[in-house]
């Protein structure tokens, strides 16, 4: 019988072709206009990734104009990491979950975000082929090199300039790859997130020569204004005729920061505060937090419900990956064809519960508890793609300002390749594991799908946002 993994080179290469045509150039979203503006010209700031755009310039050098270089790479990187892990489960005699790691690959949501050049596509892709070499050597029971250890670092590096809160996924994920034992992990943790804390702003702007652009206040600026608009403004800096104005013009909402700058009658109400430097942002909003601790939790909480898309209307924006490219005076071009009915399709999944953050956060929590002490190499990496999934999203309940699907992508894709790795151990006559994540899976699915009934429709297009 010919040998299963001879099949997995030709197959990746058949699916990154075939990604590729369907998606050729690129879809340029909003923000990767811009990045690629800021390559063409030399001139980058760091309101988004100068990495990115750094990068970008290179490839333009090396492949020509355009999104289709950065393309090329985010897909690569994303078949490689899949195929790596396919084959190595299929070394492992796992072809029913090879196959399952294919059918990730090719989920509409997630390739279909994987089409757009964007800072989110470009770390997933990052991670997941990070993964795959890890997988492909770790699997085996064999030790990773130090040339492929060097190799995932400087990807994960990458990863790590290039989606800014992308280090309370990698942060994990290293610990539960790289040590055992709770201590040491969290070591890890703390050293890996405080290093980013301390070394990102110098390597954006020292190393990569981009220039600051207040992007480090949208944090601050937006739970204060959440906090004012829920109390008389008092310790938010907000005087209490711009806390009359916050809610007057509905500057606040749950779903997004932009309105605060972008919307009629927020500007005047926030400029004066735009002003502060960051720093003194960050201590009034200690000061705030403190002083109106129930306010801040109403504040975060009700964003945190938004971008885990729970108890919220039916259509609720931010979750179909767009199916054209923005707009355009710099020759970016978009795909023709079935992409537009491919992104219009990962659009319609992502509204049921498979494209529900807070469903993929039930899952992920119960199968590291189920999973928590089954022995093995796939076991470990499987509860290391799961604590990274689990981390970034709970640190949405503090460091998140916007709602759209694609932030939660990295966590998604993580849980479904741990879901695999795992594969039946955990539930394999263990009736109360499968009843539990039944029930709660159920019971969180069911307030969703109430909300999707009973709530008004939400605006649909930015503009009405910031009517």
């Amino acid at each position: 019988m010919r040998d299963p993994r001879r099949l997995v080179p030709p197959a990746a290469i058949l699916s990154f072709a075939a990604a590729l045509a369907l998606f050729w150039p690129g879809i340029a979203e909003y923000d990767s206009v811009l990045q690629y503006g800021q390559a063409l010209n030399g001139r980058y700031d760091d309101w988004h990734p100068p990495v990115m755009a750094r990068l970008w310039s290179v490839l333009i050098a090396i492949l020509g104009p355009g999104t289709g270089p950065m393309l090329i790479l985010q897909l690569g990187g994303y078949v490689i990491g899949l195929a790596l892990i396919a084959a190595a489960l299929l070394r492992h005699g796992r072809p029913q979950a090879a196959l399952a790691i294919a059918a990730i690959g090719w989920w509409p949501p997630f390739l279909g975000w994987q089409g757009v050049v964007l800072k989110d596509a470009q770390a997933i892709a990052a991670l997941v082929a990070a993964v795959g070499i890890v997988v492909a050597y770790r699997l085996s029971g064999r030790t990773v090199p130090w040339p492929a250890r060097a190799i995932v670092a400087a990807i994960l590096l990458y990863a790590l300039l290039a989606r800014a809160n992308m280090v309370f996924a990698i942060a994990p994920l290293l610990a539960g790859l790289a040590v055992t034992g709770p201590i040491r992990r969290l070591a890890i943790v703390v050293t890996v997130v405080a290093a980013t804390l301390v070394l990102s702003p110098a390597i954006n702007h020292r190393l990569l020569g981009a220039m600051p652009s207040g992007v480090e206040k949208t944090q601050p600026f937006y739970d204060l204004a959440g906090i004012a608009a829920r109390t008389d403004g008092s310790a938010t800096g907000f005087t209490a005729a711009e806390g009359r104005a916050l809610v007057a013009h509905r500057c606040v909402t749950p779903f997004f920061w932009d309105r605060l700058g972008d919307a009629p009658g927020c500007g005047p109400a926030t400029v004066r505060m735009w002003r502060r430097p960051a720093g003194a942002l960050y201590g009034q909003l200690v000061m705030a937090a403190v002083s109106h601790p129930l306010a801040f939790a109403a504040h975060r909480l009700a964003h945190l419900n938004s971008t885990d898309r729970w108890w919220v209307p039916f259509r609720w924006p931010g979750a179909a990956p767009p199916g054209g490219s923005e707009p355009n005076d710099l020759g970016l071009a978009e795909p023709r064809g079935m992409a537009t009915e491919w992104e219009r399709l990962a659009g319609w999944l992502a509204e049921t519960p498979a494209g529900w953050p807070i469903a993929w956060i039930t899952v992920a929590a119960i199968a590291i508890v189920a999973g928590w002490r089954i022995a093995g190499p796939a076991a470990v990496i499987a509860r290391a793609l799961l604590a990274s999934a689990l981390a970034l999203e709970a640190s949405f309940a503090v460091v998140s300002i916007a709602s759209d699907l694609r932030y939660h992508l990295w966590p998604m894709v993580a849980t479904a390749l741990a879901l695999v790795l795992l594969g039946r151990t955990p539930w394999r006559g263990r009736w109360r594991w499968r009843i539990v994540l039944l029930a709660v899976l159920a019971g969180v699915i069911a307030i969703g799908g109430i909300a999707r009934i009973v709530l008004p429709p939400p605006p649909q297009s930015y503009a009405d946002w910031m009517a």
